[in-house]
C-alpha cells in the first residue's frame, strides 16, 4: 500500500468538488455569509429578514415550546369553558390574585390574546417553513444524484481493486446492484452514482406537516365541540337538545344546529362488583343496556354502553361516566293523597356509593291548614348499612346488600320561583322550617324500602318504596377534529421516526482501464453524519460487486522477490490487504468497513 502525498492546489480543487458532490443531502435552507458592505435595509428589507427569521425552524421550535409553557396555566388554574363553580371559588378564596388572573386572561386561557398570538405565529411558521422545503425536496426527486468526484479515495469510506472485467461491464452490473438495492442509479461518464434515503426527508417534512395538521385539527374542534353531560334513570329516556342537557358547554362557533339528532332511553343498568380479596369493591361489569334512535324517524337500535366503549351516533360519542341509585319515594298529604312519586337521583360521595340529595315537593301539597306549601327532605343513602353499631351512614360495599334511606324533613317555601337556578341535589333552606319530632328536635328516621315516615300534626308521610333503580352518568361529546388530530399524530410519529433511523447517503462507482490495461474499480460512499452504516453498506455492495467483477494480483515491480508457495489472501478483495488502491499515486487504499476520515 503506496503512502498518501497530497499537494495543495490539488486538494483545494478536490474540496470544491466534493462539496459540491456533498450538497443538497438535505433540503435546510443554506444562510448566505454577510457581506461586509451591506446597505441600510429598509422597510422591505427588514420585513424580508422578520420573515425569514419567523420561517427559520429554530424560531417554530421555539414558539412550539412557548406554546407548551402556555398551556401550563390552563391545567392549574380554574378555566370558564370548563369549570365555572371552581372559578366562582376561587375569585372568593383570592381577593387579591383574581383581578390580576383575569386581566392576564389565566380564566380562559386557550381563547386569550396572547396565547392565540403564539397559536398563529407558530401556524405560520411552521407554513413558511415547509413551503420552500416541499418545494425543493420535489425538485431533487425530479433531478438525478451528482455525479462522482475526480477522485473518490478521498471521500470518507472508499474501496478500490483492479479486475480482468471491461470496465463498461463493471459499470452495468454496478447499476444493475444499485437499483435492486433500491438506490437511484444513473451512469455519468465513467462512473455510476446512486442515492438512497430519500426518506428521511420526506419523513422530515411529514413530521412538520402533521403538526400543521394538528394545530388546525386543535383549533377546529376547540371552535365547533361540545360537551353536555346527563344522568337517566333506568326506564327514562335522553333527546339530545340543548334543555335535556344537566350542564353543557361548547365552543366559541357551535351552534344549536350542531347537535347531532338522536335519542335515547335506558332499560338496565348492570354492576357487578368484587366480593373478596384486596380489590373488594372494584366493579367487574359497568355497562347500560339502551335503545335509540338516529333522528326523528330512525329506525330504533339496541345498543351496549361500556366504560371506554361509547355509543357511536354520527359525530357525537355518548360515554358511560358515572352511575348511582335513584330510590323510589312517595310523599302523601294529611289526607293521603298522593303529591309526589317518584325515583330520586342521590349523587355518591365514595367508591362504596355513599349517596346524598333531596327530595323536592313543589307543587300539590296544603298543610293540614289548606294553605300550600312546599316540602323538602335532606335524603342520605346507603346501598349496604353497617348496622345500628357502625354509627355512621357509611356504605360498607357498593351493591344493594342492606339499603338504607336516611331523611330529615322541612316544610316551608324552596324558593324554586326566584328565577335563581337551583341544583336538583340542594335545598336553599333560607325560608325552609324543620319538621320537630316528640322531643322538639329536627325530625329525622332511617327507613329500609317498604318503611314510611309520618310527618307531625298530620302533615302527611314519605314512604321509601322497595323499588330501587339505578341511574347512568352519561357525557356526550363532539369533537369534529378529533379524527384529524388523531391521523396528524401518527404521521408526526412515523415521520420522526423516518427522519431520526433512515440516512440519506450516496455511492459512486468508478470503472476505467488502467495504464497497464487493467480495469481499476473504485466504491466510495458519502452520507450527511459520520455514521457506520455508510462504511457498512459500501463494504457489502462491494463484496456483491467483486464477485461479478473478481480481482486480479497487483503487477510485481522489478526487483521483487517473487512469491512463495503459501496461498496467500485474494489480494484483489475489496479492503484485502496489500491492495492498490488507485492508479494515482497519491491516493491511499482505505477499505468501506471502518473507513477513516481523510
Amino acid at each position: 500500500m503506496s503512502d498518501t502525498t497530497t499537494d495543495t492546489s490539488t486538494q483545494t480543487g478536490d474540496d470544491q468538488e466534493l462539496g459540491a458532490a456533498g450538497s443538497q443531502l438535505s433540503t435546510a435552507p443554506v444562510e448566505d455569509s454577510p457581506s461586509p458592505d451591506l446597505p441600510s435595509l429598509g422597510v422591505i428589507g427588514w420585513a424580508r429578514w422578520f420573515w425569514r427569521q419567523l420561517t427559520s425552524m429554530r424560531v417554530a421550535l421555539l414558539l412550539l415550546l412557548l406554546l407548551s409553557l402556555a398551556a401550563i396555566p390552563g391545567s392549574l388554574i380554574p378555566q370558564t369553558g370548563i369549570n365555572e363553580a371552581q372559578v366562582a371559588d376561587f375569585r372568593e378564596r383570592h381577593d387579591v390574585l383574581a383581578p390580576v388572573y383575569d386581566k392576564l386572561g389565566l380564566f380562559n386561557v386557550y381563547s386569550s390574546v396572547w396565547f392565540s398570538a403564539i397559536y398563529i405565529l407558530l401556524f405560520v411558521s411552521l407554513i413558511g417553513c415547509i413551503v420552500p422545503r416541499t418545494w425543493q425536496f420535489v425538485g431533487q426527486l425530479r433531478g438525478r444524484p451528482p455525479g462522482a468526484p475526480r477522485r473518490l479515495t478521498r471521500l470518507p469510506a472508499h474501496t478500490t481493486w483492479r479486475t480482468s472485467a471491461d470496465p463498461e461491464e463493471v459499470r452495468e452490473a454496478a447499476l444493475a446492484l444499485l437499483r435492486k438495492r433500491r438506490f437511484r442509479a444513473h451512469a455519468v461518464g465513467d462512473a455510476v452514482a446512486a442515492e438512497k434515503g430519500y426518506l428521511r426527508e420526506l419523513g422530515n417534512l411529514a413530521f412538520h406537516l402533521a403538526l400543521i395538521v394538528m394545530l388546525i385539527a386543535f383549533a377546529w374542534g376547540q371552535l365547533f365541540k361540545s360537551e353536555g353531560n346527563k344522568i337517566v334513570v333506568e326506564g327514562d329516556g335522553f333527546s339530545n337538545t340543548l334543555t335535556q342537557y344537566d350542564d353543557f358547554k361548547s365552543g366559541n362557533l357551535f351552534t344549536n344546529d350542531d347537535l347531532e339528532p338522536f335519542s335515547f332511553d335506558v332499560k338496565e343498568f348492570t354492576g357487578t362488583y368484587e366480593r373478596t380479596g384486596p380489590n373488594r369493591g372494584t366493579p367487574r361489569t359497568y355497562e347500560t343496556e339502551v335503545t335509540y334512535t338516529e333522528g326523528a324517524d330512525g329506525e330504533e337500535k339496541n345498543a351496549l354502553i361500556k366504560v371506554n366503549k361509547p355509543l357511536e351516533i354520527g359525530d357525537a360519542k355518548v360515554y358511560l361516566v358515572s352511575h348511582g341509585y335513584a330510590p323510589v319515594v312517595t310523599v302523601r298529604d294529611g289526607k293521603g293523597e298522593i303529591v309526589y312519586q317518584d325515583a330520586v337521583p342521590l349523587l355518591p360521595l365514595d367508591n362504596n356509593v355513599t349517596s346524598n340529595g333531596v327530595v323536592k315537593v313543589l307543587d300539590g301539597y296544603r298543610n293540614p291548614q289548606g294553605k300550600k306549601e312546599q316540602l323538602g327532605f335532606q335524603a342520605f343513602f346507603v346501598p349496604t348499612f353497617g348496622g345500628s353499631a357502625s354509627g355512621t351512614m357509611l356504605s360498607q360495599f357498593p351493591a344493594l346488600d342492606y339499603p338504607v334511606l336516611a331523611l330529615n324533613a322541612y316544610h316551608g317555601d324552596l324558593k324554586a320561583d326566584s328565577g335563581i337556578p337551583q341544583s336538583v341535589y340542594q335545598m336553599d333552606k333560607t325560608k325552609m322550617k324543620e319538621f320537630k319530632d316528640a322531643d322538639g328536635e329536627l325530625l329525622k328516621k332511617l327507613l329500609t324500602p317498604g318503611e314510611t315516615m309520618t310527618l307531625p300534626g298530620g302533615a302527611g308521610s314519605i314512604t321509601f318504596e322497595k323499588d330501587i333503580k339505578e341511574w347512568a352518568g352519561f357525557q356526550v361529546v363532539q369533537e369534529p377534529g378529533g379524527g384529524w388530530a388523531l391521523g396528524a399524530a401518527l404521521a408526526a410519529i412515523g415521520g420522526l421516526a423516518a427522519s431520526l433511523f433512515v440516512q440519506r447517503r450516496r455511492v459512486w462507482v468508478r470503472a476505467v482501464r488502467g495504464d497497464d490495461g487493467v480495469t481499476v474499480v473504485e466504491m466510495a460512499g458519502l452520507g450527511r453524519s459520520e455514521s457506520a452504516k455508510v462504511p457498512e453498506e459500501l463494504g457489502d455492495l462491494a463484496g456483491t460487486l467483486y464477485e461479478r467483477a473478481p480481482g486480479v494480483p497487483d503487477p510485481v515491480p522489478d526487483g521483487a522477490p517473487e512469491p512463495d508457495g503459501t496461498p496467500p489472501e485474494d489480494p484483489g478483495a475489496p479492503g484485502a490487504s496489500g491492495t492498490t488502491t488507485s492508479t494515482d499515486t497519491d491516493s491511499q487504499a482505505v477499505p468501506a468497513e471502518g473507513a477513516e476520515q481523510q
